[in-house]
């Protein structure tokens, strides 16, 4: 009876042992379950913080500042049969230059030009060009201002600053606050951000070559490596026969997916550019690198586990 009982006593320790470690065990699941949620949740708290912050940053670059020109088209400068030639720039500084007749010095004249941005002559040509019957007509033209001026009317440049810690002179701002008042400047959206490419000027850089150069990238890159990596696929796991350099294949495919991209980059310099010497810049090199990335991670996908 005694070592019955003391089986049974033993059997209730065991089990309230077990309990216990079963609790313990819920227990720590429960509290890592809640630091795993509180890790997600401050993350995507920092990743909104970071969406806000570029958006709160860059959002005015969807609008651009342009001032508006009454210029002259003058037939003795522009030749409908010869607009190549013309002097679209010396029509804008004209019209600028007749907007505040007071300015004399010829210091004063190149800092109200440069008010001005130097797109302004373009968007000139292209108005001409698109409407030559319109030549010996005076023409109002919204043109865009220098990046300084657009910084400035968007308040990103403080006015009441000393003129030493401003980009623009206090002439300059009042120039400025001159076209305010007239209506002649004004903000308007962006649309040369979506259709044009990089620049040296600020208020002309737009992310279409950027855009058409991944596009090509990514459509080389969709070429190469997806009907390649299947064909490979399908042919170690059907056709290639097992031995040690299949073997050698196969592991060598592995480690090349673990390599850095940035491996890739660099092979891509020293083989496509400096011994093909391939154009720089172009989206053929970069989607041949891209290749060579992805088509161990499709090889391997594309293989059943």
């Amino acid at each position: 009876m005694n070592k019955a009982e003391n089986i049974a006593n033993g059997s209730v320790r065991t089990a309230d042992l077990v309990q216990k470690g079963l609790a313990r065990r819920y227990k720590a699941e429960k509290r890592f379950r809640r630091m795993g949620l509180c890790a997600i949740s401050f993350s995507l708290i920092c990743l909104a913080v970071l969406f806000v912050s570029i958006f709160g940053s860059g959002y005015s670059a969807f609008q651009q500042t342009v001032i508006e020109l009454d210029m002259v088209l003058d037939p003795s400068v522009l030749n409908p049969n010869n607009l190549s030639g013309a002097d679209f720039n010396g029509l804008v500084k004209t019209a600028l230059y007749n907007m505040f007749p007071e300015v004399k010095d010829r210091g004063e004249k190149k800092k109200l030009l440069s008010l001005m941005s130097s797109g302004a002559a373009y968007k000139l040509a292209d108005f001409v060009k698109a409407h030559p019957d319109r030549i010996g007509q005076t023409l109002s033209l919204w043109v865009p201002a220098d990046d300084d001026v657009d910084m400035l009317v968007k308040g990103h440049i403080d006015r009441n600053l000393p003129e030493m810690e401003r980009r623009l002179n206090d002439r300059q701002i009042s120039w400025i606050e001159t076209l305010e008042e007239q209506g002649k400047i004004k903000k308007k959206f962006n649309t040369t951000f979506f259709t044009a490419g990089d620049s040296r000027e600020p208020e002309l850089a737009g992310i279409w070559g950027a855009t058409c150069g991944s596009f090509y990238t990514l459509v080389i890159t969709l070429v190469l490596s997806f009907p390649i990596g299947v064909a490979a696929a399908v042919y170690l796991e059907e056709f290639a026969p097992k031995n040690r350099f299949t073997d050698i294949i196969e592991v060598n495919i592995n480690n090349l997916a673990a390599v850095p991209s940035i491996v890739f980059g660099l092979l891509g310099l020293a083989v496509f550019l400096n011994f093909f010497e391939l154009p720089r810049s172009s989206s053929l090199v970069g989607g041949l690198v891209l290749t060579l990335m992805t088509l161990p991670t499709i090889i391997i996908a594309g293989r059943p586990p």
